[in-house]
């Protein structure tokens, strides 16, 4: 293998536009973070695609909402992220740089995984929410399981506090 040549990397490491996935989970941090990615792509002559991800509750029980509920449940929480992350589209478009949104369902490890792999994307860019160790822990961390998984750049941004 040649040095240099980002062979991990499906998008590579060269001087041509640089695509960013940015997974978007709308809580307190996502405008922070859609601030950086902005100075990120524009650094970089980049795109951006953005993506949020549904994870529908897993049914454990026979006293779990009917199916149709969850379905419409599901798809009612796809309508709203479209919405919300168009708004977003155009915050990187009013910035001059090239920007695409997507809703996917599934577990956003994977989802977001698979979406960089398909996209062929340079860099994820993802926000540290500083829950700690315990809750990590306990609930799981979406961060940390793509940065033990990706096959392309990771960059983690901490919570504003800390950085700012």
């Amino acid at each position: 293998r040649q040095a240099g040549t980002g062979a991990r990397c499906p998008g590579g490491y060269n001087a041509d536009m640089k695509t960013f996935l940015l997974p978007v989970d709308f809580s307190a941090v996502t405008e922070d973070i859609i601030d950086e990615t902005v100075a990120f792509a524009r650094a970089f002559g980049g795109r951006v695609q953005l993506l949020h991800v549904i994870q529908l509750p897993v049914i454990t029980s026979e006293f779990a909402l009917p199916p149709e509920a969850l379905q419409s449940a599901g798809a009612n929480a796809e309508k709203s992220a479209e919405k919300r992350l168009a708004k977003f589209v155009e915050i990187f478009r009013a910035a001059g740089i090239e920007a695409s949104a997507k809703v996917a369902v599934g577990q956003p490890v994977y989802v977001i995984l698979d979406e960089a792999a398909a996209g062929k994307v340079d860099y994820i860019v993802m926000g540290s929410h500083g829950h700690g160790r315990v809750y990590d822990l306990l609930v799981g961390s979406t961060t940390s399981g793509v940065l033990k998984r990706a096959r392309c750049g990771v960059i983690v941004l901490p919570p504003e506090d800390k950085h700012g």
